[in-house]
């Protein structure tokens, strides 16, 4: 059961501006092992390469017990504890350029509340507006998801098998180091994906969780060897990935874009998405 909330936060509002540092941009391609010499000054940023920018510096005392910035200021205190990223979709309207600045507007958008099988659940969506020197460049709407914390004695939830018929598929490896580095670059302090300890006895994962945003990152990149960057891209988390298997990514083509999805060791689903080369305004009803 959903409800919708009227909740007093719905449409609040914040800025954060940022340079669009060469090095950062350095930072990431090696993070990702992209081939090639990274981008520079002057150069366009690469399609979702925003995620290192626009960070929110909390100090270590505004810091919940997961390591997120603390729940009752901007996003407000719903009274769940654990915080889990659920996916988003992104418009291109413009390059950013790379050693220039930038804003990002974010306003709260929608709150919802869920009751389901594994207990009570708010849904937050985000919406994020950044522009540049010449105007708005991307709009990304980030959904997240609040929940209680796990039942060590619940059994462990069932996944979805992924799907076949991929044209192109890559084996990547995200073990602690790749996933410290993209934490450090994102300046996330989610102890699940440096803290095996709490990862496992408070969150009851079986192991440190792959950041969602890398593997839509990965993806991403691997429609773009043939599509070239996307107009629109979205994206959907159906399981954690863990730092001690083996994840594929994977693509096959469809009219005008991609379609994309990751699976574990055991091909399971772990997240799908889709690129797509039609601007929204292209978009049939």
């Amino acid at each position: 059961m959903t409800d919708g909330m009227d909740h007093p936060a719905i449409g609040r509002t914040r800025a954060i501006s940022d340079l669009i540092d060469p090095w950062r941009e350095a930072a990431l391609h090696a993070a990702l092992d992209l081939a090639g010499p990274p981008p520079g000054a002057g150069d366009a940023l690469p399609s979702f390469h925003h995620w290192i920018y626009f960070l929110e510096a909390a100090p270590g005392r505004a810091l919940g017990r997961d390591g997120h910035p603390a729940t009752g200021g901007f996003i407000p205190d719903l009274g769940l504890p654990r915080r889990m990223w659920a996916g988003g979709r992104l418009e291109f309207h413009r390059p950013l350029p790379i050693g220039a600045g930038a804003e990002r507007r974010t306003t709260i958008e929608n709150i919802t509340r869920k009751s389901g099988r594994s207990g009570p659940l708010a849904f937050v969506t985000l919406r994020h507006e950044i522009s540049g020197a010449h105007g708005l460049a991307i709009t990304e709407w980030q959904d997240l998801v609040y929940r209680d914390d796990a039942d060590p004695a619940a059994p462990a939830p069932t996944s979805a098998p992924a799907p076949a018929g991929e044209s192109r598929a890559r084996a990547v490896a995200l073990g602690p180091v790749a996933l410290f580095r993209y934490s450090a670059l994102t300046f996330n302090g989610h102890r699940i994906h440096y803290d095996r300890e709490y990862a496992r006895d408070v969150e009851g994962y079986p192991g440190l969780v792959v950041h969602g945003p890398l593997i839509a990152q990965l993806l991403l990149a691997l429609a773009e060897e043939h599509h070239g960057p996307p107009a629109r891209f979205r994206f959907r988390a159906r399981a954690p990935g863990f730092d001690f298997e083996e994840i594929t990514l994977c693509a096959v083509d469809v009219p005008a874009g991609a379609r994309l999805w990751a699976k574990g060791a055991d091909g399971r689903l772990l997240m799908e998405a889709e690129t797509s080369a039609a601007p929204a305004r292209q978009r049939s009803a």
